[in-house]
């Protein structure tokens, strides 16, 4: 009888070896196991912008190995195509403007506000209205009986309107022409088939490097911001890709704002920098990550209503997201 519990012990006995070496075997699996970061791609989409310039930063500085993060960049021609793959989850995130966020978010793609891109201080993504070479056109009170080209329901368009306002002229004073593609509205401008234009930099540098005038610029009051978000739904799928991005994004602004000559070839080749301005057109700085100012985002939704784009203003929490920011 002892002999046959002395058996039973002996089963039981390997039985617990059995279970605690599998439990950790399990535990060891466990933890050499990739962490939600290092599982599927996040996808961002780019485009030929200065604006994007951290996410080629990121990837040539190996930011996102070190992040833990893998990040598929994926660029389109244009903005349309851009939208219309984040509408469509092929891509998780990109930068745009507070106007793109509200239209998405009217289409029913929800999405948040993770960071500004470019744009937390004045300096940062300058937007111009110019006059044409031979438009005589010298100042803003010149402007008035004149046409801006301008593209319609657009962030320019509500940039123009803040400038136009703020130097004291009626919105009525102008006649906007939309023309939506910035190049056409450049070669319209040069051309002097339209006596003004807003246009961002670094076409608007061109424009003045090719004989136009600069009448007012948005270096005086901060306007407009890009921002960096993403879909809803890929911030509920992976959280921690997202955040990991972010943090990416980040930490090559940094790196570029304070060591500029060291992308320089980077910054020309993505941005697509136009060839008479490869010597003279400044590498951008980035601030740290932040969201827009609640004001901001207000007024552009305020302007928004006013244009018939949305049929109410997005609250301010319904725009961001602050836990995808670093702890600071």
């Amino acid at each position: 009888m002892r002999k046959k519990y002395l058996g039973l012990s002996m089963v039981f006995l390997v039985l617990s070896l059995v279970i605690f070496m599998s439990g950790c075997g399990s535990q060891k699996t466990s933890d050499s196991q990739p962490t939600k970061t290092e599982g599927k791609a996040v996808k961002i989409g780019v485009l030929p912008i200065e604006d994007n310039l951290p996410f080629y930063v990121a990837e040539k500085d190996e930011i996102y190995a070190k992040e833990g993060v893998k990040v598929e960049l994926i660029s389109f021609a244009s903005a349309m195509e851009r939208d219309a793959a984040l509408q469509a989850g092929q891509i998780d995130g990109q930068v745009a403007d507070l106007v793109a966020v509200a239209l998405l978010k009217k289409i029913g793609t929800d999405v948040k506000i993770a960071s500004i891109g470019l744009g937390a201080t004045p300096k940062e993504g300058r937007f111009a209205v110019l006059s044409s070479p031979k438009s005589g056109i010298s100042d803003m009170a010149g402007l008035k009986g004149g046409s801006l080209g301008i593209s319609q329901n657009s962030i320019i368009d509500y940039v123009s309107d803040q400038m136009l306002l703020d130097k004291g002229l009626k919105l009525e004073d102008v006649t906007k022409i939309s023309i939506p593609k910035m190049p056409v509205r450049l070669d319209m401008l040069l051309s002097d088939q339209i006596n003004t234009a807003c246009l961002p930099d670094p076409l608007a540098s061109l424009a003045e490097a090719k004989g136009a005038h600069v009448l007012v610029d948005d270096t005086y009051k901060n306007i407009s911001q890009t921002v960096f978000l993403f879909r809803a739904e890929s911030i509920k799928e992976n959280p921690e890709g997202i955040k990991a991005v972010v943090r990416a994004y980040g930490t090559a602004g940094q790196a570029l704002t304070n060591k500029p000559d060291q992308y320089r070839d980077l910054f020309l080749e993505k941005a697509q920098i136009p060839p008479d301005l490869k010597e003279s057109y400044e590498t951008p700085t980035f601030s740290k990550l932040q969201l827009p100012a609640e004001e901001d985002v207000k007024s552009v939704m305020k302007w928004m209503v006013e244009k018939n784009l949305i049929p109410q203003a997005y609250d301010y929490q319904e725009l961001v997201d602050p836990d995808l920011l670093p702890e600071s």
